[in-house]
């Protein structure tokens, strides 16, 4: 199963090498950082945008679902995928396609004339954003050798990622308000210009891996298996828990990733090693992605319902309200990557991140319907940043550090697959327990008194803050006990020959 040294060593480089000189290497961040936003904000800037595009569309509230989950179910179950293609043939090309798709599928979708087609150009997002993601964390795993500027240039990757779901609820409600919801689609056009650009001017063109072999039926069960997982947890906003529509698909789809796991054991040619999950570091940061895509929801998504539909904000003033904790984040997170981490190692800097992200989460189930946003809702926020801050560059570093290069495409999908299926189970979990929750306060209320209807909005939002504070306790005891001691060490992180 496993390949020998002499087989490793005689493997051609397939990471892209920077041109001239290594100062050119911020230049990739940059690049890579520009990416990297415009799929993460793909995720939310379409929300804000919803309501125009029903309006415009046509379509029923049943089926405005589908415009955000085909984009999850697409990018979910396809990301292996993106990064064991992204290894075999080489991160530059994987990273152009990817760009390329992303903006001919965003143009469709800006252009969409029924649900169908808009559906469709979602979905088609997902794929090439699957392929995207992982080529272009990658490049940056690669790029990045020593370990100084590597957290530094993680920390500022981490800020983005964590900020581009913010980022994108400012953007959404600009261009919903000043121009058409189109442009929420439309403005991804630019973005991945200046990152093509970019890409083919500072990349040569990788080694191809001739003697790679796709593992077929690994792709065929863990893309089925997380089809599943997603899908069915899509199922619960508009099916009950108990309907086979949700229960039938978890199932099908647990059972597809365990037997996904069986066949990586055996795999002449794994899609995702063992290895890559079985070192401490890296599967303790696996699950911390995981539950930070999962409780991050309880703020971007349910604090907007509550700032939009109850204190009446404007899209551009709720993207506003986010923007100090997009700051205390991006402050956080290179603090975290280049002075904390160093100097006392993951196992204290991640779990005092997840216990502050859990105190700010319980401080905004005090919400109440006049809750001033200087006094009440911006210090929860404050605090929630400064957690994410501490915990996501963190764990998205040691995620990837210390594989081999052949392994680093398939290291950063399994790290954005993580973020993406968390988030998954976050928007289907929370959202039905918030619809429960503001349901059973108005039983034995009138139902059509405005002031019932509101406290039943405020129940159920502080139902989603408490279970998403119960998901970021979690975390904290996870990262505890998995964590090693110590520091990480600042040589190189990935296998000899793979250099700059």
């Amino acid at each position: 199963m496993h390949q020998s040294s002499t087989e490793t060593a005689a493997k051609p480089d397939s990471r892209p090498q920077i041109r001239d000189r290594p100062s050119l290497r911020w230049w990739v961040l940059a690049v890579v950082a520009v990416a990297q936003l415009m799929v993460v904000l793909d995720t939310t800037i379409v929300n804000i945008a919803l309501p125009s595009a029903q309006s415009d569309l046509g379509f029923s509230n049943g089926d405005r679902q589908w415009v955000v989950t085909a984009y999850a179910l697409a990018f979910g179950s396809l990301l292996l995928l993106g990064g064991r293609v992204s290894d075999m043939f080489g991160t530059k090309i994987a990273f152009l396609l990817g760009l390329v798709g992303f903006a001919g599928a965003s143009a469709l979708g800006g252009a969409a004339g029924s649900f169908e087609s808009l559906v469709i150009a979602r979905a088609l997002q997902g794929v090439f954003g699957a392929l995207l993601a992982p080529a272009a964390r990658s490049i940056l795993t690669t790029t990045f050798t020593d370990g100084r500027d590597r957290a530094k240039a993680f920390g500022v990757f981490g800020a983005v990622a964590g900020a581009g779901g913010a980022i994108g609820l400012l953007l959404g409600g600009l261009l919903t308000e000043h121009l058409s919801w189109r442009w929420t689609m439309y403005v991804n056009l630019v973005f991945a210009a200046l990152a093509f650009v970019g890409g083919a001017l500072l990349f040569n063109r990788s080694g191809r891996d001739r003697a790679a072999t796709l593992d077929v039926p690994g792709t065929l069960l863990v893309s089925t298996g997380l089809f599943g997982i997603v899908y069915g947890l899509a199922n619960a906003e508009s099916h009950s828990w108990g309907s086979a529509d949700s229960w039938g698909f978890l199932v099908a789809g647990a059972v597809l990733l365990a037997a996904f796991a069986w066949w990586q054991t055996g795999a002449t040619h794994p899609l995702l090693p063992l290895r890559v999950l079985l070192d401490r570091n890296r599967g303790a940061s696996y699950l911390a992605v995981l539950i930070l895509g999962a409780g991050m929801f309880g703020v971007f998504l349910f604090l907007t319902y509550y700032l939009q539909q109850t204190l009446g904000y404007t899209p551009v003033r709720t993207g506003l309200a986010f923007l100090p904790m997009v700051g205390v984040m991006v402050v956080t997170s290179v603090l975290s990557t280049t002075v904390l981490v160093p100097r006392f190692g993951p196992k204290p800097v991640v779990p005092l991140g997840m216990g502050l992200a859990a105190g700010g989460l319980v401080w905004m189930t005090s919400l109440g319907l006049h809750s001033s946003y200087a006094a009440h809702i911006m210090p929860a926020l404050l605090v929630s940043g400064v957690g994410i801050g501490l915990t996501t560059p963190p764990a998205m570093s040691l995620s990837t550090y210390g594989v081999a290069a052949q392994d680093a495409g398939v290291a950063s999908a399994a790290v954005n697959t993580m973020q993406q299926v968390g988030g998954s189970i976050g928007t289907a979990m929370l959202n039905t327990l918030a619809t429960t929750t503001a349901a059973n306060y108005i039983i034995g209320r009138n139902p059509r008194d405005p002031q019932v209807l509101a406290q039943a909005a405020l129940h159920g939002y502080a139902a989603t803050y408490w279970w998403s504070a119960g998901l970021f306790v979690i975390g904290l005891v996870v990262s505890v006990l998995l964590y090693r001691r110590g520091t990480t060490g600042s040589g190189p992180v990935i296998a000899p020959g793979a250099h700059i």
